[in-house]
């Protein structure tokens, strides 16, 4: 009976990420386990980490989508929809930096990502000639 609490659990936890709630919200729920109880699952289950970072990062695509609906609903202040907009953004940026994140990077590179090449030219000066 425990295992299989244990597997509806993991199961809710799971399909909650992946809904865009956060772990906190989740394990408060009732006969869920504690947060500190999910990390030690993620630390010692390297298949069960897969699946939570999974689970996860597709919350973080389902809460990118609610800053759509947000910004598209009718009622809200516009102070209000701009708060709930910039608290995802702040989140997502911290989490997926590279996908969510606005730090735009320009890198130099040469053919095929390597070295930029480049020629230094010496050139001798007749001291007779110069001048």
């Amino acid at each position: 009976m425990a295992g299989m609490l244990r597997t509806e659990q993991r199961k809710k936890i799971l399909e909650g990420l992946a809904d865009g709630k956060s772990l906190r919200s989740i394990c408060r729920a009732q006969a869920m386990p504690a947060i500190s109880t999910v990390m030690e699952w993620c630390a010692n289950e390297p298949e069960w980490a897969e699946q939570y970072a999974r689970a996860r990062a597709a919350g973080d695509d389902a809460m990118a989508e609610d800053i759509q609906d947000i910004a598209d609903t009718d009622g809200l202040e516009p102070n209000d929809k701009r708060v709930r907009i910039d608290a995802r953004k702040w989140l997502l940026a911290k989490r997926q930096p590279k996908k969510y994140g606005e730090k735009v990077e320009n890198v130099h590179t040469g053919p095929d990502g390597g070295a930029i090449p480049h020629t230094v030219r010496h050139e001798v000066i007749d001291p007779k000639n110069a001048g």
